[in-house]
């Protein structure tokens, strides 16, 4: 075993000691919290590296690229419950992606939050929060991954509402964490289910992992009482957990609040980290999602796949017609984040981990460049975030726009010279494949037409036309400037890593494919030529370009580019459909029929449990409690005036009677003399008497 697999752990054990040492050091010492916070994760970043280029020096599918590390945690009756981490293909890649994205994250958050007074206390929850997701990563078993997703959502919590004083911060972090709470206690259900049927929760254990073959093939031949397989039943409830983390229908609605963090937060949960634990938890549990009752028959589709698949393309067609209608930079991105986890979803389900997971990829760098995109905006334009009150700063900000052009091109898919071109293709092409059903790559399809136009109407809206917000007395929009060097840099970087990742998963050279399933990739134009390919690339193209050009067409030549254009101005599709338009700007109304049903029922339980509590059991509590203390009443007045005076009443009769007889025992002989003549002559006289 090499060096770097005995020492996994200390990836994830970095940043945790980081964010252990700021959290015991004076707020003021900023320079030391930042230095300790970004050194950390590089050190992260390199060790990554060597684990990549270790998996990198190894072929073979399945186990020739897997090396695990297991030990014993503590002994539970006669077993011992074991840990460890694992690295192959998945976890790589990941700590990669995680460990640089995020450092960059962290460089860039120097100059974001550079006034902020609690600069120190958020750099102790990043570091904590990067620590966790890298955990989750490196685990080889579903407790110790489980330990790392808690964590994760603690420290989101803790950056969701870092700016507490706000309200809307704190109710924000309250709503995130109670509705992953939601799929955090199906997880853990499925968890403990699992444990009981397999006897470990290692994944991986020398054939004898809860996801190996060996404990598959007990799992599927098990059913329940409503006849349907104990592994479809334990890998839904483990994809609950995950549609609660990563946004999925219909537990979305923590994901937009979520943007009252600070911007640096946004891009790191909808980037790199949280939301891509879900995803990656389906990636690696997949053998249990995908396995069939009929085992003979290569074709057949799971029935936890088929839930995948139809909740991920659900999920990415509202979410992109809701942000159509947003007005706020960061709230568009977080719905555009919510449609991308259900193409990714959409892509575990028809595609497999391989086109899943490279759209998690492609989509963590031109994300996280696009949300740090909009805080070099919002940092710009004085902390103003709706792109109403905007417009023209392409000349103002040209790096931002430069940078932010190509990443709302890799999410809309722009053909060929963008990584998102070729995952959301990927995932188009295994949809146009799937025996199930046609239905969710026509529904994928209509969702790349509407990630394209919203895109270009926000681009429209922030970077082009004349100024808004100037002619509707904002002057705060005059002073709009580019943002510093530290800020401007990560972006340059998420930008050439955003175009030059979509050479490794191109069909000419899927070598991204190939490195999952532990094979050898090779440069082969037939890879064009697969079954249904280049149709669905052209259908793809032309809907992007049709998406983009409708965008400029309503937003740019019309709306976005008139100089008196205004933020009081009703919005281009609000004129043209204001009651959908409405209806898309609330959400499609999703937490107004929660806070209608469940959270008004939770409220009445709440209401009914209270008067129950105060009218009821409260005065049942005082009525007991009342009787209780007229019974110790009585009982000490029965104690006290019969017993106790009945005690010392015969007390002092039994000492009367002592007394008296005491007299005859006065140790003088004369009376001793004078009772026994007295006896002896009764005794004569009755005996005489009785003759």
């Amino acid at each position: 075993m090499s060096w770097i697999v005995q020492n996994l752990w200390l990836i994830p054990a970095m940043p945790l000691v980081a964010a252990g040492m700021i959290a015991v050091v004076r707020q003021s010492n900023r320079v030391f919290a930042m230095s300790l916070g970004i050194g950390s994760l590089g050190l992260s970043l390199v060790l990554s590296l060597c684990a990549f280029a270790h998996v990198l020096g190894l072929t073979g599918p399945g186990d020739a690229t897997r090396e695990v590390f297991n030990f014993p945690w503590f002994e539970l009756g006669t077993e011992w419950v074991k840990l460890g981490w694992v690295l192959d293909p998945l976890s790589a890649v990941m700590l990669v992606m995680v460990t640089f994205v995020g450092l960059l994250i962290f460089v860039y958050s120097v100059g974001y939050m550079a006034s902020d007074e609690n600069l120190t206390r958020f750099f102790c929850f990043l570091s904590l929060f990067a620590g966790a997701m890298l955990g989750v990563v490196i685990a080889n078993s579903l407790l110790l991954l489980f330990i790392g997703w808690e964590l994760v959502g603690l420290t989101s919590y803790l950056l969701i509402g870092f700016w507490y004083q706000k309200p809307s911060a704190a109710a924000a972090a309250k709503k995130a964490f109670v509705t992953t709470r939601i799929g955090d206690l199906a997880f853990l259900m499925g968890m403990v289910w699992l444990y009981s049927q397999a006897g470990t929760l290692l994944f991986y254990d020398g054939g004898a992992g809860c996801i190996e073959p060996s404990t598959l093939l007990r799992l599927v031949a098990q059913s329940t009482g409503m006849g349907m397989a104990v592994s479809t039943g334990i890998g839904l409830l483990i994809f609950a957990g995950a549609a609660g983390k990563s946004g999925q229908l219909p537990l979305h609605v923590w994901l937009p609040d979520a943007m009252e963090g600070p911007t640096p937060v946004s891009a790191l949960i909808h980037a790199a980290t949280m939301v891509a634990a879900g995803v990656f938890l389906i990636a690696r549990v997949y053998p249990l999602m995908s396995i069939h009752p009929s085992m003979s028959d290569l074709a057949a589709v799971s029935t936890a796949l088929k839930v995948l698949t139809w909740v991920g393309v659900g999920t990415a067609i509202f979410a992109a017609a809701v942000a159509v209608a947003q007005n706020d930079l960061k709230r568009i991105l977080a719905y555009s984040t919510i449609s991308q986890l259900g193409f990714m979803m959409m892509g575990l389900g028809v595609g497999g981990v391989a086109v899943g997971m490279f759209h998690l990829i492609t989509h963590a760098f031109f994300k996280a460049l696009l949300f740090l995109g909009a805080g070099s905006v919002i940092h710009g334009c004085h902390q103003e975030q709706d792109i109403g009150r905007m417009g023209g700063l392409r000349k103002l900000m040209p790096v931002t726009f430069a940078t932010y052009a190509i990443g709302m091109l890799a999410l809309s898919g722009f053909p060929l010279f963008f990584s998102g071109f070729w995952s959301k293709d990927e995932i188009l092409h295994a949809a146009s494949l799937w025996s199930v059903s046609q239905v969710p790559f026509y529904l994928g399809v209509t969702g790349s037409l509407l990630t394209a136009f919203y895109m270009t109407r926000q681009v429209c809206y922030i970077f082009f036309g004349k100024s808004r917000s100037r002619s509707a007395g904002h002057p705060q929009q005059a002073a709009a400037h580019e943002s510093p060097t530290v800020m401007t840099m990560p972006l340059i970087a998420l930008a050439v890593g955003t175009i030059l990742l979509g050479i490794i998963g191109t069909p000419a050279w899927p070598w991204f494919h190939a490195f999952i399933a532990g094979e050898q990739a090779s440069l082969n134009l037939s890879g064009f030529h697969q079954t249904g390919l280049l149709p669905v690339m052209l259908t793809s193209s032309l809907v992007v370009l049709l998406g983009l050009g409708l965008g400029w067409w309503i937003y740019g030549r019309k709306a976005g580019m008139k100089a008196s254009s205004t933020e009081s101005e009703p919005d281009a599709l609000e004129r043209l459909q204001p009651r959908v338009f409405r209806w898309l700007r609330d959400g499609l109304y999703v937490d107004s029929f929660y806070r209608a049903t469940i959270i008004r029922f939770n409220s009445w339980c709440s209401f009914t449990a209270n008067w129950l509590d105060q009218r009821i059991w409260n005065r049942a509590v005082n009525a007991v409690s009342q009787g209780l203390v007229a019974l110790s009443t009585l009982d000490s007045r029965i104690d006290n005036q019969v017993v106790n005076n009945g005690f010392d009443e015969g007390c002092r009769e039994v000492a009367g009677g002592g007394k008296i007889l005491s007299r005859l025992q006065n140790g003088f002989t004369q009376n001793y003399l004078r009772l026994t003549a007295g006896a002896i002559a009764v005794l004569v006289i009755f005996l005489m008497w009785g003759g």
